[in-house]
């Protein structure tokens, strides 16, 4: 294969031109997270037919030809763990991206690994072994040497060639629904994402009454705005515990606010004034005109379901493993308590469960559904197999 770094925007414009004519292209990129607001995007590496090309974009300022590709159903963009690489088609593009694949979630509709990483999926579908990653590079630093480059490049090298074999594969097991569906909620999960407020981030949020949480949101708005305004990490501006912290105590002066532990820090001094008025529009609030605390999603039923939780997660891995997909895509902790919810009580504000939609539903909908009404009866058929339990129906007895 060819490589190339490509800096200037007529060269850049020729790579797109090439990447639309091949009609699949794999991407990746290189950012910095831990100094900015958003990540910063360092590089773009892409590998199509014959061709592996890297593009700077400290030198190639406007990537919008790329980001209407990964906007186009006719090009297939294949990644592989590609939550940063959507984040960055919608934020700095401002464009949802169509047709993506992405070579983790398809390896673990088809093996029970995930999240399986690069190295380990090019050695199991290509045998290839690759010799690392600049794991410790600073990928903001100019120039970049040949081998940074050349390591980044070798992110992309085998990723088309590693989603043919899958999709042949996943065509053989009929799982090619399945695995768009996955695509697609990669990308969706990406957007709902950006739409939560700051504040469903904060641990401990929803164990505040009404009043500390309009502070504690007020003071996730101002934060976020200031971080913003000043290209910092969020919690570089003021830590998540803190935000806690201030809404149960509410200081209204500067002496209160110090005795709070940790905002004596320079860091956070220089916001003292700014803390001391939100937390004041906070209090201003009369009490009849503050919104309840949110319910945390996906909460328990009201009844004690750790047993019936745990009964649960043991059949869905159990019927994991017999159809060998990966248990950590087909559902989490959280989506077993939603479906307990759901299945219990009807209707949930929070929609219907994964596990009773689409491939989901088919694999185990039904499986959980007359565990839950006592419809099956489980036992051990052989202790040493990786699928140990045999569930088998039962009526109950008038």
């Amino acid at each position: 294969m060819q490589t190339q770094l490509i800096v200037e925007p007529k060269g850049f414009s020729t790579l797109c031109g090439k990447i639309r004519d091949v009609g699949i292209v794999a991407f990746d990129t290189e950012f910095v997270s831990e100094y900015t607001y958003r990540p910063e995007l360092c590089l773009l590496q892409f590998a199509f037919g014959d061709e592996v090309a890297a593009v700077d974009p400290r030198e190639v300022n406007d990537l919008t030809e790329w980001w209407d590709i990964m906007a186009d159903p006719e090009v297939t963009v294949v990644v592989h763990g590609g939550q940063a690489e959507v984040r960055f088609c919608l934020e700095e593009g401002q464009k949802t991206p169509v047709n993506l694949v992405d070579i983790q979630l398809a390896e673990g509709l088809q093996s029970r690994s995930f999240p399986l990483g690069y190295e380990a999926i090019v050695n199991r579908r290509l045998n290839v072994r690759l010799s690392g990653k600049e794991t410790r590079t600073d990928w903001r630093q100019r120039p970049l040497s040949e081998r940074q480059i050349h390591y980044a490049l070798e992110d992309v090298r085998h990723i088309v060639p590693i989603w043919l074999k899958q999709r042949k594969n996943l065509e053989h097991l009929k799982r090619m629904d399945w695995a768009d569906s996955e695509f697609t909620r990669l990308i969706q999960d990406q957007m709902a994402d950006r739409r939560r407020p700051s504040w469903s981030r904060l641990t401990g949020i929803f164990r505040l009454n009404k009043r500390e949480f309009k502070i504690a949101s007020l003071i996730c708005d101002w934060r976020q705005a200031e971080a913003e305004k000043s290209n910092r990490p969020l919690k570089r501006i003021l830590r998540d515990d803190l935000i806690i912290e201030l809404a149960r105590r509410h200081p209204q002066t500067q002496k209160e606010l110090l005795d709070t532990r940790d905002m004596n820090r320079d860091g956070y001094k220089r916001h003292h004034d700014d803390l001391l008025a939100v937390i004041a529009d906070g209090m201003k609030i009369p009490t009849n005109k503050l919104d309840p605390t949110p319910e945390p999603p996906l909460g328990d039923p009201a009844i004690d379901s750790q047993v019936l939780g745990q009964l649960l997660s043991l059949a869905l891995s159990n019927r994991c493993a017999e159809m060998n997909v990966a248990r950590q895509i087909v559902g989490t902790a959280a989506d077993l308590k939603h479906f307990i919810r759901w299945h219990l009580y009807g209707r949930d504000p929070e929609g219907m469960p994964r596990l009773a939609e689409g491939w989901r539903s088919e694999v185990c909908g039904d499986l959980l559904a007359n565990l839950i009404d006592g419809k099956l009866s489980l036992r051990v058929v052989d202790p040493r197999a990786e699928n140990p339990l045999h569930f088998e129906h039962w009526e109950r007895e008038n």
